[in-house]
């Protein structure tokens, strides 16, 4: 699939996203609609590459219409950081400034995650 043009992720709905939980939404549609994902595989617990099915190239194409579309800033190393759907939510939230540090990020990874983005949440 072709990746969106800022343009196309704002039409996409991101200006309406004003939580985590629908942050979490957007990413689903997002996933479903550009890779044709059945939703019902689209779980908070469902891992990436096996359950979902994305290849690598896919995952970072889903992470370049996030960043444009909420303005983030997602650092090297992030497919390390990130096994399960929920995961990539929660980081992207985090770095929107809608939810709070996700533990499950390495201590590296969030100091150079916090330099990149200036809205990431609170610690706890």
């Amino acid at each position: 699939m072709v990746a969106a043009t800022e343009a196309e992720a704002g039409v996409r709905g991101a200006e309406d996203v004003k939580n985590w939980m629908n942050l979490f939404r957007w990413i689903v549609k997002l996933i479903r609609d550009d890779y044709g994902i059945p939703e019902e595989k689209l779980t908070r617990t469902a891992v990436i590459e096996t359950d979902i099915g994305l290849s690598i190239e896919q995952i970072e194409e889903v992470l370049s219409i996030t960043a444009e579309a909420f303005q983030i800033r997602f650092v090297s190393g992030t497919l390390d950081e990130l096994v399960k759907l929920e995961e990539l939510c929660l980081l992207s939230a985090w770095l929107a400034g809608f939810y709070k540090e996700p533990s499950f990020l390495s201590a590296s990874y969030v100091a150079a995650a916090r330099g990149a983005n200036a809205r990431a949440g609170a610690r706890e």
